[in-house]
């Protein structure tokens, strides 16, 4: 069965613990991603997405005006507003069960580890482009991991 390995985005854009929300939400906007892998000193130490920046700003009702709200995401850092137990994988897991996994959790995407070292990301998105690949051609289910 094919690996996670052969469908991940690796070298995934990774944010480090002590930067801020707003720090985190221009670089989503300018790298057109929807999560970033949060580090400390080299660890995982959660994930950041898109949806939990949203949650995590005031909404539009708010009496804060575009300044001040600029001011206190530029003053939070991003581990206030991440999970800090992301799910992982492996490169060697099935992608059948990551995709389960992405489907029972109803996740967008989860993070790849070797060895507790970040290696990719594996999106719904990744796993979509396998199901294509594989309705295509079959035999890439069946040893796709050359």
């Amino acid at each position: 069965m094919t690996k996670v390995k052969r469908w991940m985005t690796t070298n995934p854009i990774v944010i480090e613990a002590d930067a801020t929300v707003i720090e985190a939400m221009h670089l989503m906007k300018e790298k057109k991603i929807r999560r970033l892998p949060v580090m400390k000193k080299g660890k995982i130490a959660g994930i950041l997405t898109e949806a939990m920046v949203k949650d995590f700003t005031p909404s539009k009702a708010t009496a804060l005006d575009t300044w001040e709200l600029h001011y206190i995401l530029s003053k939070t850092p991003v581990t206030k507003a991440m999970n800090p137990k992301p799910f992982m994988v492996t490169p060697d897991t099935d992608l059948t069960e990551a995709a389960a996994l992405l489907h029972d959790r109803k996740l967008n995407g989860v993070l790849v580890v070797d060895d507790k070292k970040l290696v990719g990301i594996l999106t719904i998105t990744n796993a979509l482009e396998a199901l294509i690949a594989i309705c295509k051609d079959p035999r890439l289910a069946e040893n796709g991991d050359d």
